[in-house]
């Protein structure tokens, strides 16, 4: 008996319109109407932004195909399934940082061990390769790891435990080849953590209080190791040396190599974003993915050898969890500022602004300015946090790397300054209005994420030592470093409760497409670069101090947490990928081998 006509087109696809996305695709099976109307873009479109409850005024993702395939991208490619879990750790993990080609990656841990481990393994398994516990040289935990361009060197930072239950930062040199510790370098305050310039220079930070509230930073390049000629030429040269007042510090050191001729992992759409942050303001509606509710050091005074015109002074004690922001010398500065009258320190702090304006360099605007696109150089940039209100971090620092500052031989830098400008200025400032506590690079260098809990609204600060209250939740801000302007684009959904002066670093991550990032809420977070949407919560027992894309792969991440635990997430397209069983022969090639065995049979060629 023959079949009646089947239904139209458009009345299967108005079916469609009102089934959740796996239905449609179920539907699909059906028979190749059913299969055609399933993929129609139309449908897909539909779906895509009634699913993820974005606005309209976002456009799709530049490099999308279809929206059925982004579609699919944001629900198969998200790297939110658990695999694995790592547990060599005996204390909480704080960092994990992966190789340029994502082969090795590196974890530091309270328990005051670096290890390193493999990614390449047969079975897609993550194993331990080597481990080294920095306690004989006196280090209290290891806390930050890098490795450099090309792989053969990885930078390890600690804090350092000195005399009379004194401490300090240090940054260790290992060898990738043998696992040799090469050098080791001073670095204080030990937040400022250290960064690889080069593959073969590091930079590293020393401070100096010249006041109660009024220090010195100084950022020095060093020679990663030292060889034959290192008699002849120099290991350690002055970079930059930068006037703090308010008693805030540098801290969190990090290269950006901008490209003047890029092909950049993100293209932001600035008309539509604005008008979807307008639509979001009138609808209140959140531009994210809702998967759920949001459940120092103490030293004695010392001579420098280094720079004997900054008398150092201070004490920093050594924080229960991740290094605290209290910079070196907080307790010492909190100690003074109560037998110091309010007009005192207000008095410091001019004194210390009128002889930063005449000791110090003026900037060069040509150095740090806007690029347009297709315009401009190649410029290295030097960014960390600082400050100019309070000792809480609240301000990007941004330096320019000149070409002849990229190595330690010739004169020592700096002495271009005539004899009175005793500091370098600042090339270039983004204040956030909050308490900045992490940030990450986009795998091109060109975007900036920075993790921060915001000050109230409208706040005035008129003590130093008494920041504004921060807020619980977390906004991630966007900063693109080629217009030099932040991107008005903040993503939220994490939450963070520890007050101004117990708050620590949360490491971020960044892909092609995504952002990742840990909370205090025993959570870590991703979310679609491109659409400002979070697309998955990664549980823990416990905080979630960092998180680490693999630049080989964005479908692998990994999660460092106090409850001593690494834990390896891959998408569900992988661990599909990972679990089905091998295919058997084709057909064709089975009914091609079986008949060449029986013309064996009969003797013939």
């Amino acid at each position: 008996m023959a079949s009646g006509p089947g239904l139209p087109d458009s009345l299967v696809l108005e079916i469609f319109l009102h089934l959740p996305h796996k239905a449609v695709l179920s539907a699909g099976f059906t028979c190749r109407q059913w299969f055609a109307v399933s993929r129609d873009e139309f449908l897909w479109k539909e779906l895509f932004y009634s699913y993820y409850r974005i606005p309209r005024s976002v456009p799709r993702h530049p490099a999308a195909v279809s929206w059925y395939r982004e579609f699919k991208r944001l629900y198969d490619c998200i790297p939110c399934v658990e695999v694995q879990i790592l547990k060599e750790h005996h204390d909480q993990v704080l960092h994990l940082a992966f190789s340029h080609r994502g082969h090795r990656f590196s974890s530091c841990s309270k328990d005051c061990t670096v290890k390193i481990w493999d990614t390449e393994k047969p079975d897609g398994t993550i194993s331990l390769v080597h481990s080294y516990s920095m306690r004989q040289f006196n280090w209290g935990y290891t806390q930050f790891s890098q490795f450099n361009a090309d792989d053969t060197l990885l930078l390890v930072s600690g804090v350092y435990l000195g005399p009379h239950h004194s401490s300090s930062g240090e940054i260790a040199v290992f060898s990738l080849e043998n696992y040799t510790l090469l050098s080791r370098v001073r670095n204080k305050p030990y937040d400022v953590f250290g960064c690889w310039l080069n593959e073969t220079h590091l930079i590293s930070g020393n401070l100096h209080w010249i006041g109660n509230m009024t220090s010195c930073s100084v950022l020095w390049l060093n020679k990663a190791f030292q060889d034959i000629e290192s008699e002849n030429v120099n290991v350690v040269k002055r970079l930059f040396k930068i006037q703090n007042i308010n008693a805030s510090t540098i801290r969190t050191v990090m290269v950006a190599h901008c490209r003047r001729h890029d092909s950049p992992d993100l293209l932001l759409d600035y008309e539509a974003q604005s008008q979807a942050q307008a639509q979001r303001t009138q609808q209140h509606q959140p531009l994210f993915f809702d998967l759920g509710n949001t459940d120092s050091e103490e030293e004695d005074e010392e001579e420098d050898d280094e720079d004997e015109e900054d008398e150092e002074r201070g004490e920093k004690r050594v924080s229960a969890h991740l290094p605290t922001f209290n910079p070196s010398g907080l307790q010492h500065v909190i100690h003074g500022c109560q037998s110091i009258a309010a007009r005192d320190r207000e008095l410091e702090t001019k004194v210390a602004r009128l002889m930063g304006s005449r000791r110090t360099k003026a900037p060069d605007p040509n150095l740090v300015s806007p690029s347009a696109p297709g315009e401009g150089e190649d410029k290295t940039y030097l960014l960390f946090t600082t400050g100019s209100l309070t000792y809480s971090p609240h301000q990007i620092g941004i330096k320019r790397i000149m070409p002849d500052q990229m190595t330690t031989c010739g004169p020592v830098l700096g002495e271009e300054r005539s004899t009175e400008e005793f500091f370098d200025s600042l090339d270039h400032v983004i204040d956030i209005h909050g308490h900045i506590i992490g940030m990450g690079l986009s795998p091109d260098h060109r975007y900036l994420y920075v993790n921060s809990r915001a000050w109230p609204a409208g706040c005035v600060i008129s003590d130093p030592m008494s920041p504004p209250p921060i807020a619980e939740e977390i906004d991630l801000h966007v900063i693109d470093l080629k217009s030099l302007r932040e991107e008005r684009r903040s993503l939220r959904a994490h939450r963070a409760f520890t007050p101004n002066d117990e708050c620590f670093f949360i490491f971020l991550d960044v892909s092609r497409d995504f952002v990742a990032s840990g909370a205090e809420d025993k959570h870590g977070y991703i979310w679609d670069r491109h659409y400002n949407i979070c697309l998955a919560r990664l549980q823990h027992d416990d905080v979630v101090n960092s998180v680490a894309f693999s630049p080989a792969d964005q479908e692998l991440l990994l999660s460092a947490s106090d409850d001593s635990t690494i834990k390896v997430w891959r998408s569900p397209r992988m661990v599909r990928l990972t679990q089905a069983p091998r295919h058997p022969p084709r057909a064709h090639k089975l009914l091609s081998l079986l008949g060449h065995r029986r013309a064996n049979l009969n003797g013939k060629p």
